[in-house]
């Protein structure tokens, strides 16, 4: 005996292997060959495509969509309304398409009618990592894990978000864009197409740390231009923008607007040389 409860409006075709003590509820519709491992819990109006896998203790929110084929790890709950695309992989002990709560202090303000989170196709989301709703996704992006993608933020093809990475609200990465492990993107800023940032770089976007309420007119993180490339360990300070195809060099501080092409080192950062030729996308 399994201890199963199942709604009778729900969709299970004869295809589905329903693991002991799942929940499925009211207009669930599974699609063929789906399964529910362990605990599993399907809140009313849920979606779930064709040879999808969902581990043990797998929660998936009221109305969320999951694409064919995909593969979602143990622990991880899918939030309401989520929407994702197929061939996906989540791993465990994740948490997709929340809801931000900001404290009375933030400069991000709670919203009632946040969009839901959207991904698509050919994703993969690592273990522990945090996606809040509002956010699209392109298709094939990676998400490492441990990493946090807040929410109003734009995700294109194919971007590497590795481990450990924080992406804070309102941000554009462009695609084929990689961040590596422990960066933080600050909140309202711009990364355009195929940037490469090294680990343990660090952008802002407040001059006045957080004093005076001119900061919230003021609040604006870094633009980081097609092509170019930051090393390890780099600062950038609000507002400025790296140009197209520059490359700032490992420890640099970049404290104002750089020149396309050129090579910049120091702290704070000054130009060096020009980007040779053959490195230029």
């Amino acid at each position: 005996m399994n201890h199963n409860l199942i709604a009778h409006s729900a969709t299970v075709p004869l295809t589905t292997t329903v693991g002991p003590f799942c929940v499925i509820g009211e207009n669930v519709v599974l699609g063929e060959n789906v399964i529910l491992g362990v605990g599993c819990v399907l809140g009313d109006g849920a979606k779930v495509g064709d040879g999808v896998e969902l581990g043990n203790y797998v929660s998936i929110g009221r109305c969320a969509v999951i694409g064919q084929r995909t593969r979602i790890g143990d622990h991880t709950t899918i939030y309401p309304q989520t929407i994702l695309g197929e061939d996906g992989f989540i791993g465990s002990n994740s948490s997709i398409g929340r809801l931000p709560k900001a404290s009375a202090t933030s400069t991000v303000k709670a919203q009632a009618d946040m969009p839901s989170l959207q991904m698509g196709n050919g994703f993969t989301i690592g273990c522990s990592a945090v996606l809040y709703a509002g956010t699209n996704y392109a298709d094939k992006a990676f998400v490492g894990d441990g990493a946090v993608v807040r929410e109003k933020c734009s995700i294109g093809q194919n971007v590497v978000i590795g481990s450990g990475v924080v992406v804070e609200n309102n941000t554009k990465i462009g695609e084929f864009t990689k961040i590596q492990t422990g960066s933080y993107i600050t909140a309202y800023m711009e990364i355009e197409e195929r940037v490469f940032i090294a680990p343990m770089v660090t952008t802002t976007n407040d001059n006045y740390m957080g004093r005076t309420e001119k900061r919230f007119k003021e609040i604006k993180g870094p633009t980081i231009q097609r092509g170019a490339r930051v090393g390890g360990g780099s600062i950038l300070l609000p507002g400025v923008k790296v140009a197209p195809e520059t490359f700032v060099a490992a420890g640099a501080l970049v404290s104002k607007d750089t020149t396309e092409k050129r090579v910049i080192k120091g702290f704070p950062a000054k130009d060096l040389r020009a980007v040779p030729e053959e490195e230029l996308l």
